[in-house]
């Protein structure tokens, strides 16, 4: 009967991703971000960039340090932002690269598949920020809502069709994909 499970694609790719979600989920809370500082020195490089972008359209930002595994930023004249793990993006890098290694493919175009669509993922995940932080400033009654719903349809539809993608046109082999031409 377990064999007969498996042996359907889908489940084996369900399993898979479950699988793959669970170790990294364990990873994340109970390895990295309980013995490591790794999750709050990404969310300051997080921070850094966001910063360096809003100051390059002439905003003035402000950062401060660690406040209860969040850190808050900015624009000044606002409240800011408070980012902490929920908003770093890991999550949904883990969630994008779980979807590529469960999903049949092609090893090769996994190896660079996964690097480009992770770094997609932080580049949204800090636009997200910058427009945060403007929304901020100029509409702070609407921040919990574009927090809530705006960016996180945005940020889980771009990772859904970028996992689209991967399985409609990447994760066919080369000798695959000259057959459906």
């Amino acid at each position: 009967m377990l064999q007969a499970f498996f042996k359907n694609k889908f489940n084996l790719f369900i399993t898979k991703a479950v699988v793959l979600y669970g170790f990294c989920y364990f990873m994340y809370e109970f390895v990295i971000k309980q013995y490591t500082k790794i999750d709050q020195q990404f969310i300051r490089k997080i921070i850094n960039f966001s910063s360096f972008i809003l100051e390059s359209f002439g905003y003035k930002t402000f950062a401060s340090k660690e406040v209860d595994d969040f850190q808050v930023f900015g624009i000044d004249g606002s409240g800011g932002v408070w980012i902490g793990g929920p908003c770093n993006g890991i999550t949904l890098m883990f969630l994008f690269a779980i979807f590529v290694i469960a999903y049949p493919g092609n090893i090769k175009n996994k190896l660079w598949y996964l690097p480009v669509g992770i770094v997609i993922v932080h580049l949204v995940n800090i636009t997200r920020i910058v427009a945060l932080a403007i929304i901020a400033l100029h509409s702070p009654k609407s921040l919990e809502f574009n927090h809530t719903y705006t960016f996180t349809f945005i940020a889980y539809s771009i990772v859904f069709g970028m996992w689209m993608l991967w399985a409609n046109k990447f994760s066919k082999t080369n000798s695959t994909i000259e057959k459906l031409d």
